[in-house]
């Protein structure tokens, strides 16, 4: 079964803990902190892997979870960073946030790798926090968490040459006929419901590989047959070779048939209008098709003159080589599409000014503060990541954390709102009791 999209959840693992503790040896008093830093958690690795055709594993297994980091040591040790989670796709695969739409990467290359979530770093030990005011700090950090979220993963074929056209032109058979593929032929519409690929060897030992996508009918640019199936593969390949039936046998004109497939690739994408195209006129053994052919190349010359058009057989294989040659000689003339794609993505961002992206920023508590019936609720994505870091069991922890939010303003702008002594305060999962502990000392308790 040929599986081209698919939803799964990715999770990075989480850092380890840091580790309170103390160095304590015969004839060394007063030996110090000595706990170490947790590990870093691994990151969840998507990389190409050119064995693979279809998102078929991902029907199966839809979880993706990277390991955590181990706990920091005693002896000032480090705790291991866990290994990252690689998990294998196909050439062509696109990788989408579910949430935002955002394109996190496209993966064309065989070992070609990106983060798609990154794993938590590893919490501070006791020895991190040590100060001239504060020689045997007992506090040390959680892990952070590892990034999560739900992508859509879409794979578009990887192939050099697609073959395009209404159903039961004769793609199927052309292909079997140019490769060593076996796709399923049939005598009836849409024979072909997910794409073939097969690896055509030209005589003069050039090679190229060539898709039969399954085929179109008017509307598809909307979803009509089968719509989206079909067109998000013809994106990738360098080449069309538009197979149009010259026989008239489906009671169609050749050229309307033409116009309509060519419409159709221009409302999905406008780009493809501009995309190197072949006519193959096929089933050229078949009668009336000489006098059809003459018919069709005088209206496409009069709207495309430099389209061109040659007669083939896939039955008798007339006019089979003729058109490989010519299919290889112009792929020799054509960059690869998605290095192109990626230079003008670079381009676009060098645009809008975006030369680096640093991942590594200083901490901004800004947040705001609202109310919930009697609760005072403080939003802030980096106080809510710094309760994720901070262990509350340690009470030299807690005044730390109390101590941050006040010099970030949160004490005054909550005294402001008027919070009183014995007020709740909620942080993220987290509810507080706020109260005075002295002369404009305000203090938080872990309900």
């Amino acid at each position: 079964m040929f599986v081209d999209k698919a939803k799964i959840f990715v999770k990075g693992g989480d850092g380890g803990d840091g580790l309170v503790a103390f160095r304590r040896e015969l004839y060394v008093p007063e030996g110090g902190p000595a706990g170490g830093d947790g590990g870093k958690g691994g990151d969840v690795v998507f990389r190409v892997d050119e064995g693979l055709r279809t998102l078929m594993d991902f029907r199966y297994q839809k979880h993706f979870k990277a390991p955590r980091g181990v706990k920091g040591k005693n002896k000032t040790q480090h705790g291991a960073n866990a290994e990252d989670l690689i998990v294998r796709v196909p050439p062509g695969t696109i990788v989408y946030d579910d949430d935002t739409g955002e394109m996190l990467a496209d993966l064309t290359k065989h070992d070609q790798e990106v983060v798609i979530a990154k794993g938590g770093r590893g919490g501070r030990g006791n020895t991190r926090f040590k100060s001239p005011a504060n020689t045997a700090p007992a506090i040390a950090e959680n892990g952070e968490e590892g990034q999560e979220r739900w992508v859509t993963l879409e794979l578009k074929v990887m192939a050099d040459v697609g073959l395009v056209g209404f159903p039961s032109v004769g793609k199927s058979t052309l292909l079997s006929v140019v490769s060593g593929a076996q796709p399923k032929i049939g005598a009836y519409h849409f024979t072909t419901i997910t794409p073939n690929l097969g690896v055509v060897q030209v005589s003069d030992e050039r090679s190229f590989v060539m898709a039969d996508l399954p085929g179109l009918i008017e509307g598809a640019h909307t979803g009509i047959g089968l719509g989206h199936e079909f067109l998000r593969h013809v994106e990738r390949t360098r080449i069309i070779v538009h197979v149009v039936d010259m026989s008239g046998m489906e009671g169609r004109d050749p050229y309307d048939d033409w116009v309509k497939i060519n419409d159709e690739l221009k409302l999905y994408n406008a780009k493809l209008a501009e995309r190197p195209q072949i006519v193959a006129a096929n089933k050229m053994d078949m009668p009336e098709s000489e006098e059809n052919l003459a018919a069709f190349r005088e209206k496409v010359s009069a709207e495309r003159p430099d389209m061109e058009i040659m007669p083939i057989s896939s039955l008798t294989r007339k006019g089979i080589p003729e058109l490989l040659y010519r299919v290889a000689d112009l792929l020799e003339t054509l960059p690869d599409p998605a290095e192109v794609a990626a230079e003008e993505a670079r381009l676009a961002k060098e645009a809008e000014g975006i030369v680096y992206k640093f991942d590594e920023k200083p901490e901004n508590y800004e947040f705001t503060i609202s109310r919930d019936n009697e609760v005072y609720v403080v939003e802030s994505d980096s106080i809510e990541k710094l309760l994720k870091r901070t262990q509350f069991a340690s009470y030299e922890a807690v005044m730390r954390f109390g101590r941050i939010l006040r010099n970030a303003g949160v004490d005054a702008e909550l005294r402001k709102r008027g919070a009183k002594d014995g007020d709740t305060i909620r942080i993220g999962d987290f509810e507080f009791e706020f109260f005075e502990g002295g002369s404009d000392a305000y203090l938080y308790e872990e309900r």
